[in-house]
């Protein structure tokens, strides 16, 4: 064991932090990696880049292994920031944590960990991988509050045998209590938030860097004109703050809601009332199917999915359309059913996969 080498992909987080220090007490020879996938020379104040390699230097120094550092902005400008851009000029809401894990964090830093001589890498996703009948299963993570595999669904077959989560099967609670134990700088560091690697930062601002501005009207539901938005790529469907039509109360006296958005006509639809019937949806249609066994499961198949990650799993019925495109039909009708957004498909404690939303349905 003493001979195998493990390439830990090292964030400066608590997470991956205790992931290399699980597998530096069971024997392993433990490569740490910092990924550097970001840079702006707007990112005064809202990068923390220099903080987290120190922090993961620091760890690495504690535990006696070594720390490489790789870059792969070009990596994340092609695969990922790309595809996030475009997304939003189509008036979409994307998940850039799902395409960050399948393309950078399991192809591009797995290809380079194998020129460091690994064999398999780590991270810290509070998720589990299990070889059944020879096939890997991607699991929820033990704790429930802090499960990943929502984000993980893209991954395949040979990414899964490539793969360890060490701290899949602890609650965070224990991870920072190993992390102090064992002295770690991390133990009591706060959870990274924002988008995958670019971090926390005015959203508005940031995006009205990349992307014009296209103002347009905020109408009700019924048609009556409320108010104007600076761009329909800044609102997403079920979003409350940041209407600026906060005083439009009318008659009910209950906030605003956005339920909609109508791209030819660049109008911001809303509904009053956190449960106005406009923001559910009982069924949607999903593209871009991934299935982590490799194949498709039968189909129409009942089990569970998500819409969003924390989700409690939503019992429904998934059908194939064709070989591109899913139909799913929930038990309960689902609010703020979001395109671009991931929906994920779960039997129990076990991943299926997952696809993208592209429209929800009457």
């Amino acid at each position: 064991m003493a001979s195998t080498r493990i390439v830990v992909g090292l964030s400066g987080g608590v997470d991956s932090s205790v992931a290399a220090l699980l597998l530096v007490k069971q024997g392993f020879e433990v490569h740490g990696v910092f990924m550097k996938n970001w840079e702006d020379s707007h990112d005064s104040g809202y990068c923390s880049a220099a903080d987290d390699v120190e922090d993961a230097r620091l760890v690495c120094e504690t535990l006696g292994i070594p720390l490489h550092q790789v870059n792969f902005t070009a990596d994340y400008q092609a695969r990922v920031f790309n595809y996030f851009l475009d997304q939003y000029r189509k008036g979409r809401t994307p998940n850039p944590d799902t395409l960050c894990n399948t393309e950078i964090k399991f192809k591009a830093f797995l290809d380079h960990a194998r020129r460091l001589g690994a064999e398999r890498i780590a991270t810290g996703h509070y998720a589990r991988c299990q070889l059944q009948n020879g096939r890997y299963s991607l699991l929820k993570g033990r704790d429930a509050g802090k499960d990943q595999s929502y984000f993980l669904y893209g991954l395949d077959q040979a990414q899964l045998a490539s793969a360890l989560f060490p701290v899949g099967e602890l609650t965070k609670r224990e991870v920072r209590e190993r992390a102090a134990a064992a002295g770690l700088v991390t133990h009591d560091k706060k959870d990274s938030t924002g988008i995958c690697f670019i971090g926390e930062r005015p959203f508005r601002e940031f995006l009205s860097r990349y992307l014009p501005a296209q103002p347009g009207p905020i109408r009700a539901v019924d048609g009556a004109l409320l108010g104007q938005h600076a761009g329909l790529m800044f609102h997403t469907i079920g979003q409350r703050q940041g209407l600026g039509i906060g005083g439009r109360r009318e008659s009910s006296g209950e906030p605003w809601y956005v339920a909609a958005k109508d791209l030819e006509r660049n109008t911001l639809i809303v509904a009053q009332g956190r449960d106005h019937p406009a923001l559910f949806h009982s069924r949607l249609q999903a593209s871009q199917p991934h299935w982590i066994a490799g194949f498709a499961p039968e189909s129409p198949l009942r089990c569970q999915a998500r819409i969003r990650y924390r989700q409690a799993d939503q019992p429904c019925c998934l059908e194939a359309i064709d070989e591109t495109g899913l139909r799913v039909s929930f038990d309960r009708p689902q609010r703020a059913i979001t395109p671009g957004q991931a929906i994920v498909f779960y039997r129990d404690d076990e991943c299926l996969g997952g696809g993208v939303i592209e429209t929800a349905l009457a």
